[in-house]
């Protein structure tokens, strides 16, 4: 931790190394960013030749932006909003892989440690890298109206993401009349391509091999479960073993820390059962971004956050996802890639909760707390019965809130 500035202050959680007295006084210096939305999640998104090379430096950088840790759970002390949709920062360079503009570097930000997990992706912030790159003269030949199409390398999971910005006289164009539930304002349509979205971190679509497993967890019992690496890795079980109906929402939920514990026993089970941790609880201490929990349930009519009605017949599942510890506000992108690809495989826990089971090129819309998303999944069985996932779509939007500088100390 002395790499990072950082030292254990006890029963108060991390705190600053303060420096000799004859070290002062301490300047600022500024560091080029962006704060932007990318469909329901914000984070700050830097160019990465304006951020130190070394990981470690670079980090310590980071973390000061967000305001991370922050024993107080608020971020005060920095640009992170204190939740898992609200701290997260993004790193973009130009690529050097072949068919791709740029890189996309996704950290997800822990709010009381000194972490930041790079284990994963987003889906949402994914809406915002084209725009930025546009913005940060990073694509060379965009066109002055229409759509530019932005080929984006992810690089946490080596998986390609092909982003469709729209464009009006050269600038691109942010403001529209496409709504998406969790965002309070309507903004211009994004659509997005994940391409080959399977085979996070060298993992199979299926890690086990199984379309279902059953993971035994600790104070919860059997747990039948889909294990699928899509997006992100993701553990799909019923809303039902965990006594949820899943039209229940955030505020609700998120009180309950004995519901959480559960939730988070089941996560790192199915960790284990990966192979991504020996045990449990390392999933717990070292991997808290990824896998993501899904919960899922036959469609029902629900009221969402906003207080608008969703009914039963508009949707063809119900979910409510897990990210760090805590239900999500709505749905991580990652989150919808790896259900959308779920939908389309036969026998998994995810279709057996859905009125109609889809085809492999049929659209799912999925119930979340926020409202509905739709997403629509390309898979294919090849001759030897093994299934692949070609493609998934969603649409998104993005907006930048805010284009300067952000201020760290000099020592950083």
């Amino acid at each position: 931790m002395k790499s990072l500035g950082l030292t254990k202050r006890k029963n108060t959680g991390w705190s600053r190394v303060m420096p000799a007295a004859d070290a002062l006084p301490m300047r600022q210096r500024p560091v080029a960013a962006s704060y932007m939305r990318g469909g329901t999640s914000k984070g700050v998104f830097f160019v990465q030749q304006d951020l130190p090379t070394d990981q470690v430096q670079r980090d310590a950088v980071l973390l000061r932006a967000i305001g991370s840790p922050d024993p107080y759970g608020k971020q005060i002390d920095g640009l992170g909003g204190a939740t898992s949709s609200t701290s997260k920062v993004v790193v973009v360079s130009r690529s050097a892989q072949p068919g791709c503009d740029v890189d996309y570097l996704f950290g997800q930000v822990a709010v009381g440690q000194p972490m930041i997990d790079w284990s994963g992706s987003c889906g949402n912030l994914a809406a915002a890298v084209g725009p930025f790159a546009l913005h940060a003269g990073l694509v060379d030949g965009a066109p002055a109206d229409g759509l530019a199409v932005v080929r984006i390398w992810q690089a946490n999971l080596r998986q390609r993401i092909v982003a469709h910005v729209p464009m009006a006289r050269g600038q691109v164009q942010e403001l529209g009349d496409f709504w998406l539930d969790g965002v309070s304002n309507p903004a211009a349509e994004i659509r997005l391509d994940f391409l080959d979205p399977a085979g996070g971190e060298g993992l199979p679509l299926l890690p086990t091999s199984r379309v279902r497993d059953v993971l035994r967890v600790p104070d919860v019992g059997e747990v039948a479960a889909t294990l699928i690496s899509a997006g992100n890795l993701t553990v799909v079980v019923s809303a039902a073993v965990l006594g949820l109906a899943g039209t229940e929402l955030p505020h609700d939920l998120n009180t309950r820390p004995d519901l959480l514990a559960r939730c988070e026993a089941v996560r790192a089970q199915a960790a284990v059962a990966m192979g991504l941790a020996r045990t449990a609880e390392e999933a717990t201490r070292d991997r808290p971004a990824t896998p993501k929990l899904a919960l899922v349930a036959p469609p029902a009519t629900y009221t969402a956050s906003d207080g608008v009605q969703v009914a039963a017949s508009s949707i063809d599942v119900l979910v409510r996802m897990l990210s760090m510890g805590v239900f999500h506000h709505a749905i991580p992108g990652t989150g919808a890639i790896a259900l959308a690809s779920a939908a389309a495989l036969p026998g998994t826990v995810l279709q057996d909760h859905m009125m109609a089971r889809p085809s492999a090129h049929a659209r799912l819309r999925m119930g979340h707390a926020s409202g509905r998303v739709e997403t629509q999944a390309q898979a294919e069985c090849d001759e030897a019965g093994a299934w692949h996932i070609r493609r998934v779509s969603v649409s998104r939007s993005a907006r930048r809130l805010m284009t300067g500088q952000i201020w760290v100390p000099q020592a950083l």
